[in-house]
């Protein structure tokens, strides 16, 4: 089990100065979070998971994020709460796949049927180092063992999150195999940008032409459709939620343009928006219609229920093992797999990116 320890120490480390001794990991090594600050954004990450905790901006009084100032709900339903999921992010259907001529056999940890984020002992529950650490940025490291959920390795993983200059977070992920393996990183914080615990006001608009359909298990069903004239075309601002209106939980194709920083999406309510690019060519939308965190209460001081925020994903396309027509996510010995995204939120009256 993880430990927890209770600190006073939050308040008054919240400018970059310092580690904060959160409880020890199972392996009995100590959890540690640390502010990064810049331009009036700051940032709270945690060595469990490489979790983004915690984000804020100058003037307003909430986390623009879900989670909790304490470890002991990352233990329990706020697993994945901004962690950094992996090693391959999202689903894999039958929990196996071809590779190198023979098949894997995944864990399905997933209703027994699909592999999740890796399995029950991925990147998101285990306890990163700290590499390096500044005012603006630090940098955490992970080596995930051979069979780790059923697949090939050893991994070595980092996350860098630095703030830069206009106040935007970004999110470094990179991965080195020593064995052919497949990895898709992803990090997984829900946003809620008026700290309101619901999406009601919330605003959406997708840089995409198509999306992918899924069956009842939300796997992929086949090639990318037109998002036109469904309720997946969020070309133009739209609200997140309507009355009557599917689940989101689905991989918008941000295109093909490998390496490339592009402009993903905006989230907005009204005074704060938020603007995501990323290398990546998909982005995951889960509308958080599965949230409980029961007795565990978040950073507004009560625990968070359905539709409480919403996850934006940048990552390759769910199932991309069993599709060689997707994008690929073979990882080999002697590579390195880089994913870079960038969260840019603002206040009202800021200049937005065109």
């Amino acid at each position: 089990m993880i430990s927890a320890t209770h600190t006073a120490l939050e308040t008054a480390s919240s400018n970059g100065a310092g580690t904060i001794p959160l409880g020890r990991a199972p392996d009995g090594s100590p959890v540690e979070a640390l502010w990064i600050a810049r331009a009036g954004t700051r940032a709270r990450i945690m060595t469990w998971g490489a979790t983004l905790m915690d984000l804020r901006l100058d003037g307003i009084g909430h986390s623009l994020v879900l989670g909790s100032p304490g470890l002991a709900p990352y233990a329990g339903p706020m697993r994945d709460f901004g962690a950094v999921v992996g090693p391959v992010a999202n689903r894999i259907a039958g929990a196996s796949a071809p590779l190198g001529g023979r098949r894997l056999r995944l864990e399905a940890n997933e209703a027994g049927r699909t592999m999740l984020h890796g399995g029950s002992a991925g990147s998101s529950v285990r306890n990163w180092r700290i590499e390096s650490a500044g005012a603006t940025a630090c940098r955490l490291g992970l080596s995930l063992p051979e069979g780790t959920g059923g697949l090939p390795g050893p991994l070595t993983l980092r996350a860098r999150y630095s703030i830069d200059g206009e106040g935007a977070l970004e999110i470094l992920l990179e991965a080195e195999s020593g064995a052919p393996t497949f990895c898709n990183l992803a990090p997984h914080s829900y946003w809620c940008l008026d700290g309101s615990g619901t999406l009601d006001a919330h605003m959406l608009e997708i840089a995409a032409e198509a999306y992918l359909p899924v069956d009842a298990a939300l796997i992929p069903v086949g090639a990318p459709a037109p998002v036109a004239g469904t309720r997946f075309d969020f070309r133009r601002p739209r609200p997140v939620r309507t009355p009557g209106a599917a689940p989101l939980d689905h991989n918008f194709c941000l295109g093909d343009a490998p390496g490339r920083l592009r402009p993903a999406c905006r989230l907005s309510v009204p005074g704060i928006s938020l603007d995501l690019s990323t290398t990546e060519p998909g982005l995951q939308v889960y509308d958080g219609g599965g949230i409980d965190t029961g007795p565990f209460p978040g950073h507004q001081g009560h625990p968070y229920r359905a539709h409480a925020g919403l996850a934006l994903e940048p990552q390759h396309w769910p199932n991309a093992p069993n599709r060689p027509d997707y994008p690929s996510v073979l990882l080999r010995p002697g590579e390195t797999r880089r994913q870079l995204s960038r969260f840019h939120p603002r206040r009202s009256g800021a200049p937005r990116p065109e």
